[in-house]
Order: C-alpha cells, then structure tokens, then sequence
C-alpha cells in the first residue's frame, strides 16, 4: 500500500511536555517535542522497535488553545540514605504544569532515508483496519498517565474556523526539541530548533516548511 502522506486528529484531555531547563517547578512546553508524537505513533501501530521508522516526517500542529493548569505532586528523591525512599526528607513536593484540553492535527509521511513499510503506511492502514494492530497498554502523549482520548484521520469539521499554529524548524528558533531522544543517556539526544507560526490546512495537509525529519544522532553527522 502506498501512501504519500497522512494527517491525524489528536485529542489529549492533559498532558505535559516537561521544559528541559525546568526542575523544582516542572514548566511544560506549549507543543509536544516531535520525539514525543513519534513515539506516540509507533506505540500506535504496535512498533516496538523506534529505529525501525527513523527517517520518517512529522508534522505538528496544535488546533486547540489548551488552558494551562498546575498540580502539586511529590518527588521521591535520596537525601538521606538511612531513611527509606519517599518517607520525610526523601521526598518533596513539586509543582508541575498540565495543558488541559490539547488538540493536535498531526502529519505524517514517508522520508528519504526511512525503511520500509513505512510510517504512513502503517498509520493508514491502522485507521482502516484497527484489528490488524496488535499492541498492547493505554496509548499515551509523553508521560504514560496522560492518555490519548482520540487517535483517528482528520476531517475537514476539525478545522472549520480553526487556524492551526505549526512547530516549524527554524535555525534562529526560540524552542530547542528533541526529534531523537536517548533514554540512556543524553548523548545521543538529537535536539533541532523551532519556532510556532501560524498557518491553514491547505487541501488538508500541513504546509510545507513544518514537516521535520526523526533523525537519529548517526543521521545528523
């Protein structure tokens, strides 16, 4: 099955995309990483291999304005090692930041340097076909308590009134995200610069300078 591209609907009731310089107040991001959305996808259609479909495009626009909300929750931390963990100074509280409400128009389509089958093609035949996707636990934006709620192809009624604001690359960007993340270490975190601009679904796709590479760290030599 061939595929040029697919745009997906995105619906996620909170969530949080935890700022990189953030640490005792846990600032969000006001967009997923595209690291994040390509993982959501590839838990999507039962890929539990990333490398699998590195090379591929995403594009990410948000469709909503989520309300910004804050949550006390405690951290575990070792301060002391005689005292268990969790229990009087192992423990503090933090405040983190949710947006509430997030709508995300997503594009999806095959890169250069991308396997086969690819992506797009897998995304499309999920939607088609949801039996055919073997996978298993909640789908999740980010942080594994911050469920997807919908997950299907966009329609033109998503986007009545509605002018999405897209992550583009930009070298001069204010946003520095990760497309490629080490869950090792931080050395093989691949980070690319963004700005958000402004931008309408022409013929339902996303525009051209807001599609970016999931490149890994041996890509970007």
């Amino acid at each position: 099955m061939m595929v040029s591209a697919v745009t997906c609907y995105v619906s996620v009731p909170i969530a949080s995309f935890r700022s990189p310089r953030a640490r005792e107040y846990l600032e969000t991001l006001p967009v997923p990483p595209p690291a994040t959305v390509y993982g959501m996808l590839c838990s999507a259609v039962g890929e539990w291999d990333r490398y699998v479909h590195a090379g591929a495009e995403l594009a990410i626009g948000v469709l909503s304005q989520p309300q910004l909300s804050r949550v006390v929750r405690t951290s575990w931390r070792i301060k002391n090692a005689r005292t268990p963990a969790g229990v009087g100074t192992n423990k503090r509280p933090d405040l983190q930041e949710l947006l509430v409400g997030l709508k995300l128009a997503v594009g999806v389509r095959p890169g250069a340097n991308e396997g086969h089958p690819k992506l797009a093609e897998r995304v499309s035949q999920a939607f088609a076909d949801p039996g055919s996707v073997s996978r298993c636990g909640g789908l999740s934006l980010g942080e594994s308590t911050h469920l997807v709620d919908e997950l299907r192809r966009l329609r033109p009624e998503d986007v009545i009134g509605v002018e999405p604001t897209w992550l583009v690359p930009d070298p001069a960007g204010p946003l520095a995200l990760p497309v490629w993340v080490d869950h090792v270490g931080a050395a093989g975190t691949v980070y690319r610069q963004f700005r958000l601009q402004r931008g309408s679904l022409g013929d339902g796709e996303p525009p051209s300078e807001a599609w970016v590479p999931i490149l890994r760290p041996d890509d970007e030599r």
